[in-house]
């Protein structure tokens, strides 16, 4: 990569402006603090440039390491949308098009991963906006990076989502142990409890949260089978009917009584929180629309960044440079 007219030094500071602030930002700060002037344009093609070189750095292989590794790890998995923009791009390559009127706007899914070994505070990061086979393999990956090895136990965490449950299964087998987000559940039973007991719903849902925390599954399933709906109201009206099926199709995934006895998280709060500082700050900007390659290579870059990996990336170039 070759980025004509800017020292390494100035790259990485360019870079660094970057992966925080938005294109438009990068002139300002860098004649604020180092008193250089570079345009826009200049700056936000070595952001992308770099973003890119990240993104495709070789990967390990997505497998898990003949080591011991740790005894246990946690894992949790949220997505988060950000705003995409498409461009249709004309046959005739010497006609003007107005981008202005083809350019189509969306939503694309990016999916955060996080791992680490109980207590710890810096926790590895991964992310995708790929399909679930994608997001399975980075948490693969990530796990690796956290210390995962053949006799690692992994506690995964999210919402319940059935293919995330099938990646933690897939990725992990038997050592994996997928357990649907507490509060998640909670939403349902909210919803269901305002039907079943109205004036009292709040002291019925703390009942059913004990009996969460106790493995009390059947119990629960059997206080919801007395006041479901008919099967002519409409799912939007049958809260207690979607808490019943929502519980009934997820067995195994609500073991709340081991993981509290074993001082695991039974929540997801901890990469819902993570959203915000690794992608949303960047990627999800107010008037800020991303073609869907740069939004990948951004993800690249902040991950990068969250996981303490900026340094050695620009060893690495001196490294090659030399």
């Amino acid at each position: 990569m070759v980025c004509r007219g800017c020292s390494e030094p100035l790259q990485r500071a360019i870079v660094d402006f970057g992966a925080d602030a938005p294109a438009a930002r990068i002139p300002q700060k860098l004649k604020e603090h180092y008193g250089i002037e570079v345009c826009a344009s200049t700056c936000w093609s070595i952001v992308l440039q770099h973003a890119q070189t990240i993104d495709e750095c070789p990967k390990a292989a997505a497998q898990i390491p003949e080591r011991d590794g740790v005894a246990q790890l946690i894992a949790e998995i949220d997505g988060s949308m950000i705003p995409v923009v498409e461009m249709a791009e004309s046959n005739d390559p010497s006609a003007k098009v107005d981008r202005r009127k083809t350019r189509q706007v969306g939503w694309k899914e990016a999916r955060l991963s996080l791992v680490h070994t109980p207590g710890s505070v810096t926790p590895v990061f991964g992310a995708t906006v790929g399909p679930p086979d994608q997001v399975g393999e980075t948490l693969l990956r990530t796990a690796v990076q956290a210390g995962l090895g053949r006799n690692t136990q992994v506690h995964a965490v999210s919402d319940g989502a059935a293919w995330i449950a099938d990646q933690v299964s897939e990725q992990f087998g038997l050592h994996g142990h997928f357990l649907v987000d507490f509060y998640h559940v909670c939403d349902y039973l909210t919803a269901a409890g305002k039907t079943i007991a109205s004036t009292a719903a709040r002291a019925w849902l703390e009942t059913q949260k004990d009996r969460l925390k106790q493995n009390r599954l059947q119990d629960i399933l059997d206080e919801l089978q007395r006041f479901v709906e008919d099967d002519t109201v409409p799912d939007d009206n049958a809260p207690v009917r979607a808490a019943h099926r929502y519980l009934t199709n997820r067995p195994g995934q609500f073991n709340y009584r081991d993981a509290l006895m074993a001082e695991l998280p039974i929540g997801s709060g901890e990469v819902e929180s993570a959203h915000r500082y690794v992608i949303q700050d960047r990627l999800k900007r107010a008037g800020a629309w991303w073609k869907l390659k740069n939004a990948k290579h951004m993800l690249a870059l902040r991950v990068c960044r969250a996981n303490q990996e900026w340094d050695r990336y620009w060893q690495s170039r001196r490294q090659q440079a030399a």
